[in-house]
């Protein structure tokens, strides 16, 4: 009796746990959130299967930051394809659609809403796009890399990050110390002239 109990309780946690996570997610955190800090968060290695011949392609032209009346719609796409991957698992080399590493998971979040470009790792992703300035590096949907470019992630705003962690899956991360420390840097994903429509 005492192994089934103990499994029952087990498999309570479990999903007690997933609940609370996906329930307390933010989307764009303020600075009154408080979140917990993964300081044991490990360094996630991310390659892609189909591999780009050429780490050091060309940048992609990015339209201008401002964006025009393109970036709230951005914001919109982006924000709703995360929202769909939150709490999805991880696993090295997938795109989806239930598990993703961590390049796997930009790709895919950024391809189903109508913004493609060839899948790759997190230093291939680097390598293809263009900084943003110093002043817009914290801004909602950049991608922010992370320990040698071997990480990558979306980023919400100055406080957190949503990535592909090998231990949580599809999560927001705070930028909290152990994160800081080990950025390497920002891009930003080129908009298409017209984002599409999901009505």
């Amino acid at each position: 009796m005492f192994p089934y109990a103990l499994a029952v309780c087990c498999a309570l946690g479990s999903y007690s746990l997933s609940t609370l996570a996906q329930n307390a997610r933010p989307r764009q955190v303020d600075a009154t959130t408080k979140t917990t800090a993964l300081a044991d968060e490990p360094v996630i290695v991310s390659v892609a299967e189909n591999e780009t011949a050429n780490e050091e392609a060309r940048p992609i032209k990015a339209l201008p930051s401002s964006g025009g009346a393109a970036m709230p719609r951005f914001q919109q796409l982006i924000s709703g394809a995360i929202d769909e991957r939150l709490g999805s698992h991880y696993r090295w080399g997938a795109t989806g659609p239930n598990r993703f590493d961590c390049s796997g998971f930009v790709w895919a979040t950024f391809h189903s809403v109508g913004i493609d470009f060839e899948r790759g790792s997190a230093r291939t992703l680097w390598g293809r796009f263009e900084a943003p300035a110093a002043t817009e590096q914290f801004k909602f949907g950049n991608l922010v890399f992370f320990s040698g470019l071997r990480h990558v992630g979306i980023v919400a705003d100055e406080h957190g990050f949503y990535h592909a962690s090998r231990h949580h899956g599809v999560v927001y991360a705070p930028f909290n110390e152990y994160w800081l420390k080990r950025i390497d840097g920002f891009r930003r994903v080129p908009l298409p002239a017209q984002l599409p429509h999901t009505d």
